[in-house]
């Protein structure tokens, strides 16, 4: 069950297709991962909807028979999410294991680059989708770990497949993370391993021990 989620105020922009690049290809990945939002998305349409035509039977009775089947074309063409199609290459491989891609992500897989490998049993492949926001998928072996560190600027982390955690919780398929520079933690796989994907608005800042030497080259790693 996902028990994290994008806040009211980013699904709001969602739909009203306000979001970053970035932002709104996270947002939607969990929207397709979860029917809760999926349900809640749908309602804010609605409304958004409502406040801009009004009562779709009040415009009928004004419009002409030409006009009502326009306004009938564009009622009709809402498509559940799950009809898409989707491209044909809707998987990640690596380290000989087939992710399966979320309708959004399997879109826009053409935006994904080469995967490079990190220290720590992390690899990182970058999505490009423009903005001035980083995108990347980062995948967590078995027993995998990052040093403690807190983030310059937002980040905002969606777990695509696996498991992880850190201080606070416990991290799984379609759970939706944002954290600011406040945020402290360590986020470490067990006995499974984790593709997640991630926005920053900046590069880490690791916090304790040897691992703040890198930080004059975490952008290197996570750009």
């Amino acid at each position: 069950m996902i028990k994290f989620h994008p806040s009211e105020q980013h699904l709001v922009l969602y739909a009203a297709g306000e979001l970053s690049p970035a932002m709104l290809m996270m947002v939607g990945t969990h929207v397709d991962m979860c029917a809760h939002c999926q349900s809640h998305v749908q309602d804010i349409e609605e409304q958004m909807a409502s406040k801009l035509f009004g009562d779709n039977e009040q415009l009928a009775r004004r419009a002409s028979f030409d006009e009502q089947q326009m306004l009938q074309a564009i009622f009709n063409s809402q498509v559940p999410a799950d009809s898409v199609p989707i491209a044909a290459n809707d998987s990640l491989y690596l380290e000989g294991q087939r992710f399966a891609l979320p309708p959004t992500l399997a879109r826009n897989h053409h935006h994904i680059g080469e995967w490079s490998r990190l220290p720590g049993k992390l690899w990182r492949a970058p999505v490009r989708v423009g903005g001035e926001e980083m995108l990347n998928f980062i995948y967590m072996a078995e027993h995998a770990s990052l040093p403690e560190h807190t983030h310059k600027g937002n980040e905002a982390t969606l777990v695509v497949n696996g498991v992880f955690n850190d201080e606070h919780n416990e991290y799984r398929d379609g759970d939706f993370m944002l954290l600011d520079g406040n945020h402290k933690h360590s986020p470490a796989t067990q006995n499974e391993d984790c593709l997640t994907i991630a926005a920053l608005e900046g590069p880490l800042h690791f916090t304790t021990g040897l691992s703040r030497l890198l930080n004059p080259f975490s952008s290197l790693f996570f750009k």
